[in-house]
This record gives C-alpha cells, structure tokens and sequence, in this order.
C-alpha cells in the first residue's frame, strides 16, 4: 500500500523544503522501481504481452510521479507562501514602525503572482523529469516490440540476447533526471533548492512591500559572508550594504539556497 505522506504544514523553510524533497524523490524511486520491473521481465520471462503490460505499469508511473508534483506543488504555494509572505510582511512592520499588516489588494496581488511563478517553475522542472521517462518508455516498448519476440523463439542465443537488451535499458536508469544542459541532478536536490528559492523570495517579498508601504527607500542586506549581489560570485558583496528597496526587489535572492533577507531602514532619508 502507498505510504500517506502528511498534508504540508506551514512553518520552517528548511523542514519544508526536505519534507517536499523527500515527497518527491519517493514518487521517483516508485518510477525508477517499475523501471526494473520491465527490465527485469525481459530477461525473466521474455513474452512481448507481460512486457508490455510492465511497460504501461512504468507509463502510469509517470502519470503518478507528474499528479505528486503538482499536488505537492499546489500545497506549497497555497500554504507555505502564504505564511512566509506574512512572516516577513510582520518582520517590516515591526523594523519600520508601521502600522498592523494587513492583506490589502497590493499585497494579495503580490502573493498571487509569486504562487503563479513558484507553481509554473515546479512543473518546468518536474516535465525535465518526465521528458527522460517518456523517452525511456517510447525506446522501451520499440525494442520490446522489436527483438522481444525474437528471444521467445528460444533459439540458443536467446538468453544472452535478452540480456543484452536489459542491459541496454538499464544504462539509461532513472537515478537522476539529466537536463537538457547535460546536468544530472536528483529529483531531491532541485525539489529542495527549488522549494527553498521560492520560500526565501516570499518572505523577502513581504519584507519588501512593507517597507515600500510604508516610505522606506533603503534596506539592509543580510547575507552569507563573501556572497555576492547579483550571483555568488559578485564581486559586489551583499551583506551588511544598504541597498534601495526597488534594487533588492530585483535581487530578492542570487543563488539557490540563497539566505539573504532585508532590514528596512527608516532612519536613511527614502531617495524619492
């Protein structure tokens, strides 16, 4: 029976970020462990109909591993930002003096078009995966229904034949989903690094908008010793500088895993 993974509780970014990681890289394993099974069929039992049959088990699969993204997707973008955006909306209010947060329209709009961007970029990531699946299914079933039927034949051959074949598949095993740049990457590591962007641009978000709310022109930039403003190799280094608060809009964050966040600064004259 499939282990029910706990809806998503708001709270910190870190815990979230593993816990969405974790939710996907056992949908992928699940992907990966029907893979097998059609690999293994073609050398255990060499009939085209059970391999075809393994075939459309591993195509559902895919079809499993797409509706946990976007279900894990959804939760996060409909409870995590949600809450990180306050978060930090709370953290301006109480830096620069303003009045109580409240989810004025500005604010709603805000957060409905960070949920649009966070969504769409965890089914563009998640289609990188499913792209190298399909693929593997299409080559699959053409050699199934090419040289499967020749090894149930029996000729003398036939073993080592059929695991030729396996071995073939094999070499292309879903351990990692390749990019289009060559790039291998775990299904776990970009679900986390992806999860913790989109949770640091939030709260920043909220930091960010306050601030503008309420006057303030300036920030200050707390960030990882030596980590640059545009990229972590920036000679221009972000910590502890005041940047405008437009300038930090851009830059919410320059790197995955990025920890930077802003300080309003009420006391700097706004440059308006």
């Amino acid at each position: 029976m499939p282990y029910d993974w706990p809806p998503l509780t708001p709270g910190d970014p870190d815990v979230v970020a593993r816990r969405v990681a974790a939710v996907l890289e056992d949908a992928w394993q699940r992907l990966a462990d029907k893979q097998a099974v059609v690999i293994t069929s073609i050398v255990a039992r060499w009939r085209l109909p059970y391999v075809l049959q393994t075939l459309e088990e591993f195509k559902t699969g895919i079809s499993d591993f797409h509706s946990r993204v976007d279900n894990e997707a959804q939760a996060f973008v409909r409870r995590q930002l949600p809450y990180l955006y306050e978060q930090g909306a709370q953290a301006a209010v109480r830096a620069a003096g303003a009045g109580p947060f409240g989810w004025t329209q500005p604010h709603a709009d805000a957060l409905q078009s960070l949920a649009s961007d966070s969504y769409g970029d965890f089914l563009r990531r998640s289609q990188e995966a499913e792209r190298m699946a399909e693929r593997w299914y299409r080559a699959a079933r053409a050699a199934a229904r090419e040289e499967v039927p020749l090894l149930a034949a029996g000729n003398t051959t036939a073993r080592q034949a059929a695991k030729n074949l396996a071995d073939r598949l094999a070499a292309q095993s879903l351990t990692h989903v390749v990019y289009r740049n060559g790039a291998r990457v775990p299904v776990r590591a970009w679900a986390e690094a992806a999860t913790l962007a989109k949770s640091a641009v939030a709260y920043n978000a909220g930091t960010l908008n306050v601030a503008r709310e309420a006057g303030v022109g300036y920030v200050e930039v707390f960030d990882g010793i030596g980590c640059g403003w545009t990229s972590h190799q920036d000679p221009d280094l972000a910590t502890g500088t005041l940047r405008t608060v437009d300038d930090a809009a851009s830059w919410p964050i320059s790197h995955p895993r990025c920890r930077r966040a802003f300080g309003p600064r009420p006391d700097v004259p706004n440059p308006a």
